[in-house]
């Protein structure tokens, strides 16, 4: 088994200790962890995530511990994140309906994509969303992201999300079966206890989206259906659940339970936690 991990970041801003933390413990598990944005732009940590000072609106405490804001700024400091991939040129862009002579590109979009997939899951184990508010804006409707996803879930392969790096999970569908890949399983993400009613930002941006678009909790628990079942936890300092091949985290405080959980699926082949 290949012993590389591809790590999925947004070009908007990355909550640091979501990607430094599992990063940690993929790594002392031997793991090489690889970068891919969107449009192939650098990936850079949201401020508020090496910042011991701020204070999180819903949960109304500082929640960057000095640790974590440590072990980010040493990580930013490394300039790993300067060598990385360009999503846009791994997974081919389906076209329009109105494209002319739409049925050979479409099947030329589909035997591209076959292809694409074929060769990045012989490259890597297993995939990594990495979460904060940057990806609301290139990840979650990304098709892209979602045929990446698939890539992986077609093969069993390990996918994990964390925070809102869970979100395209429920958007990632077959194309011509459009049902959710979540369907029947059990996960977690941000509760809506934890959401935000102003202030959701970006980097490069001085969009302030005020709440996130959409309640995470919600559409979770809408794409898992009535087999499944979306775990919030809330009141719970962690809530990682493992349900194969998905493993998913509700927020950063769940970062480094989250990595091992990883590391438990890939080599030791845990396929249940949390539930």
């Amino acid at each position: 088994m290949s012993k590389k991990i591809l790590a999925v970041l947004s070009e908007y801003g990355y909550w640091g200790i979501e990607l430094v933390g599992p990063l940690e413990k993929l790594e002392e598990a031997g793991y090489e962890v690889e970068f891919i944005t969107p449009t192939g732009k650098k990936a850079e940590a949201l401020p508020p995530s090496y910042d011991t000072t701020y204070v999180d609106p819903p949960l109304g405490t500082c929640v960057t511990t000095p640790l974590a804001a440590e072990k980010v700024k040493a990580f930013e400091a490394t300039n790993r994140l300067e060598t990385r991939q360009n999503l846009s040129e791994l997974i081919p862009e389906r076209p329009y309906f109105s494209t002319p002579d739409f049925l050979r590109v479409f099947e030329k979009y589909f035997s591209d994509l076959k292809i694409a997939s074929e060769k990045v899951t012989e490259e890597y184990a297993a995939l990594l969303l990495v979460g904060g508010s940057g990806p609301i804006i290139d990840m979650v409707n990304n098709q892209r992201v979602h045929d990446l996803i698939l890539a992986f879930y077609k093969k069993n392969m390990p996918v994990a999300g964390i925070c809102y790096g869970v979100a395209p999970l429920v958007f990632a569908r077959d194309f011509n079966e459009r049902k959710s890949i979540l369907k029947g399983k059990h996960v977690t993400g941000h509760c809506i206890e934890y959401d935000y009613h102003d202030g959701t930002g970006f980097l490069h941006t001085d969009l302030n989206m005020g709440p996130p678009p959409y309640v995470l909790e919600y559409i979770l628990s809408d794409a898992v259906g009535p087999e499944g079942q979306y775990h919030g936890n809330f009141g719970k300092e962690t809530s990682v659940i493992v349900d194969y091949p998905f493993i998913t985290a509700r927020s950063l405080q769940c970062s480094f339970e989250f990595g091992e959980q990883f590391v438990n699926v890939l080599d030791k082949g845990l396929k249940r936690y949390g539930w």
